[in-house]
């Protein structure tokens, strides 16, 4: 028994299939509330990945085609063990909710206008509202360091919530800005370096 428990313990493709098995059991109100979660397990409980590469792993599950719960498993599965591993993570995140959406569509036939199961889908609604919204402050605070960040993040929400503009050309221009600005703060800085030298010389001699 001993052996076998340890066999589990550490056999990293049963932890991977295990950990997004519970992730996918657990997560309710779509792939941004499983940000927390994924968090707490790849990065402080399994040591998985640092903090910085789990926004990347954010980050580039956004920006892909799919469901980002989906896309998140894959990644985390092929950093840890190529193909293999996102199979098997993949298969973990998606078995849950498989299994679960036949058997609540089954029984929600019976039972659709019953009052208890409205009031239980409400609050599972609201709940998980909280889930997003700490995962976004989370996000938020790690990620939101200086004025170029803050502004691209509030263009992006009001491009977003209040002129409806569809989230792949607001992340694509995104890509574009970050781009654009690395390339700025780059020439700046080299620049920078090429001038400093210049003005030394030129105090030298003066001076001289």
């Amino acid at each position: 028994m001993r052996k076998l428990k340890a066999f589990f313990k550490n056999n990293i493709y049963w932890n991977l299939f295990f950990c997004f098995f519970k992730i996918g059991m657990f997560t309710i109100g779509g792939g941004m509330a499983m940000i927390p979660i994924l968090e707490e397990k790849i990065c402080d409980k399994y040591g998985w990945m640092s903090s910085e590469e789990g926004l990347d792993c954010i980050a580039v599950s956004q920006s892909l085609p799919g469901v980002i719960a989906v896309n998140m498993a894959t990644y985390v599965g092929y950093k840890k063990k190529g193909v293999i591993g996102a199979v098997i993570t993949t298969f973990g995140v998606v078995l849950p909710s498989f299994v679960i959406i036949i058997l609540v569509v089954s029984f929600l036939r019976s039972v659709d206008d019953n009052k208890y199961v409205q009031g239980v889908l409400e609050g599972i609604k609201a709940a998980a509202t909280g889930l997003i919204a700490f995962a976004a402050y989370k996000m938020g605070k790690q990620t939101l360091k200086n004025p170029f960040q803050w502004l691209t993040a509030a263009a992006a929400f009001v491009l977003v919530a209040f002129f409806g503009i569809n989230a792949v050309w607001v992340i694509l221009a995104g890509i574009l800005a970050g781009e654009i600005y690395s390339v700025v703060n780059r020439e700046g800085l080299k620049n920078e370096y090429t001038y400093k030298p210049f003005s030394h010389v030129c105090q030298n001699r003066n001076s001289g």
